[in-house]
């Protein structure tokens, strides 16, 4: 098998961990051993588990971020599983650092199969780095959607919020958050705080 890369993103709540979810699940019915990782700080609804806003969930191997690396992964799930898996997986690819691009293309190298889940856009409107990287490399690029919660048409931005309000543009860009510190809303609807 050619290695590649597949890259899913989107706004939050647009389904890209199902999907994630969804692909992996397709790839363990059909025998492929695969590999899930996630930043080693999202624990928003799981320390140990990939899991979608609507409560789906796969286990999942933590990977410390700027930690991203072929060496690293082999600490983390042995030399021997690394070499036998045929998916490696990444959840939350918005999180990691720039490490993550060496990381992906030295697994496809490997003939892996590699697929990343990540926003495109931080809160702000700003590309969010290193997804913009991946999805100029990918093989297979999925762009989702998801319902803008103030008009419902299609949303593809992520509005933070902080009591109630958007969050100010020069916030951390990473804060992990889930339902009630964050809406998916389309560009109409979508403020700059």
């Amino acid at each position: 098998m050619a290695g590649r890369l597949e890259v899913i993103t989107g706004c939050m709540f647009s389904g890209k961990s199902e999907e994630l979810i969804r692909r992996i699940d397709r790839a363990n019915i059909a025998g492929q051993d695969t590999i899930i990782l996630k930043p080693h700080f999202d624990d928003r609804y799981s320390k140990d588990a990939v899991v979608t806003h609507y409560g789906r969930k796969f286990q999942a191997n933590l990977l410390e971020v700027n930690r991203e690396g072929i060496s690293t992964l082999q600490e983390i799930v042995g030399q021997g599983v690394l070499e036998r898996s045929d998916l490696v997986a990444f959840d939350e690819g918005n999180f990691f650092s720039e490490k993550l691009i060496g990381l992906v293309r030295g697994l496809i190298h490997e003939d892996k199969r590699v697929i990343v889940a990540g926003l495109d856009l931080t809160f702000a409107g700003e590309p969010f780095h290193p997804m913009p990287e991946l999805m100029a490399r990918a093989d297979r690029l999925d762009k989702l959607h998801a319902v803008c919660t103030k008009c419902g048409k299609e949303a593809t931005r992520t509005q933070r919020l902080i009591d109630g309000k958007p969050a100010p543009a020069d916030d951390d860009v990473i804060r992990v958050g889930g339902l009630g510190d964050y809406e998916a809303r389309c560009r109409e609807c979508w403020e700059m705080g």
